[in-house]
């Protein structure tokens, strides 16, 4: 889960697995693979420097390699 902001100025948290799309309209769009969109008040680079962040936190980053590892030292 990431923390962004509405153009509002209301925080919120938000799921950043479901994240398909991030782009500056000129203000930041996150579109969910839901179809929902949001405008925050966050950098498209702020975004994805948080979702890289949460995946590294849930190991989702470097997985395949961890993966590789483990079968290597299998064989």
């Amino acid at each position: 889960m990431i923390n962004v902001t509405r153009l509002n100025g209301e925080p919120f948290v938000l799921n950043a697995l479901y994240i398909e799309k991030v782009q500056a309209l000129p203000d930041t769009t996150i579109s969910l693979a839901n179809g929902k969109t949001y405008f925050v008040q966050e950098s498209v680079e702020t975004v994805i420097q948080l979702s890289t962040d949460y995946y590294r936190n849930v190991g989702l980053i470097d997985l395949h390699a961890k993966v590789v590892d483990e079968n290597d030292e299998t064989n």
